[in-house]
């Protein structure tokens, strides 16, 4: 239990926003973090899931300038280790389906993964590399707030770039670790980034890890839930994050996360009967396959910031 209160304590990792130290003027993440920090906010962030992958390869550079440019608040992205302790962004085990390339990250080294291109949805190769953690980051300072969503096993490798870039506020890590993993993992350095337990809500473990969150004295600057079918304990669910403080984050990305509230259908027409029943269930942040599509309805609600 006292690690647990080291978690939501001192390491201000979770929590609200008076925890957090104040940002340098004049950054465009001000506003963002401000926001992320707010539980009282209605404005809803947009979260772009692996950058603009429609119009170019996921997880690359290109995608990351692609959605700052349309406004978006976080850049979502996943990190693999190369044979040589290189982080770079890929979603995959291997490099086979976004590169030209073959074979597990793990078994190449950067160079190796570098002499490749990358391919984008269509399997169309490209004259583009797969980029570094510090290359990605280098690029989203000051500019875009990051989620790391595969990657928290690489804590510590990350963690070391962040720090060394100046940019460990505005990055925002997840996993579905218990509580007091986290707390041991997050008290051994003074400085940490933002993080975000994954909530599986219709399955035992997803409710058994809510629970211990929703234990702590301090809660989670966010928690994400993922849901098939919305039923009572779902709503329950949403309920207890918003009433307890937490901003609630879903993904419209495809049906088995949202009930089928997906983007696809939004795309189709269905703007109100997705983005608006999201809104409803007191969504704040929301991960979107189709991020222009999202800001254009928000806009037109007046909830974005």
């Amino acid at each position: 239990m006292k690690s647990l209160l080291i978690l939501f304590g001192a390491a201000a990792l979770l929590c609200s926003c008076a925890s957090q130290p104040e940002p340098a003027a004049g950054r465009r993440t001000d506003r963002i973090l401000a926001e992320l920090h707010d539980p009282a906010s209605k404005k809803v962030l947009v979260v772009s899931h692996r950058g603009d992958w429609r119009n170019w390869p996921e997880n690359s550079i290109d995608a990351i300038e692609s959605v700052i440019a349309m406004g978006v608040d976080v850049m979502e992205m996943d990190l693999k280790l190369t044979k040589d302790s290189v982080l770079v962004l890929c979603h995959d085990k291997t490099i086979d389906r976004t590169t030209s390339g073959k074979g597990r990250v793990c078994d190449i080294t950067y160079d190796s993964i570098r002499r490749c291109v990358l391919r984008t949805a269509h399997n169309q190769k490209t004259d583009l590399r797969m980029p570094t953690l510090r290359e990605a980051l280098e690029v989203c300072k000051d500019r875009i707030v990051v989620n790391i969503d595969q990657g928290y096993e690489y804590y510590d490798l990350a963690l070391a770039v962040t720090e060394e870039l100046g940019v460990t506020d505005q990055v925002l890590i997840k996993g579905k670790r218990p509580a007091e993993v986290v707390a041991a993992k997050f008290a051994a350095y003074p400085h940490n980034m933002m993080y975000m337990p994954v909530i599986d809500i219709l399955k035992p473990q997803g409710r058994e890890l809510f629970e211990e969150y929703q234990k702590s004295e301090k809660q989670p600057l966010a928690y994400e839930v993922c849901w098939d079918e919305y039923t009572p304990e779902v709503e329950a669910c949403m309920k207890r994050i918003v009433d307890g403080g937490s901003k609630l984050w879903v993904n419209s990305l495809w049906p088995s996360l949202c009930g089928g509230l997906n983007d696809d259908r939004a795309f189709r027409g269905e703007t109100e009967e997705v983005y608006g029943r999201l809104l409803d269930m007191g969504a704040t942040i929301i991960q979107t396959d189709r991020p222009e599509l999202l800001i254009r309805y928000l806009e037109s609600k007046g909830r974005r910031g």
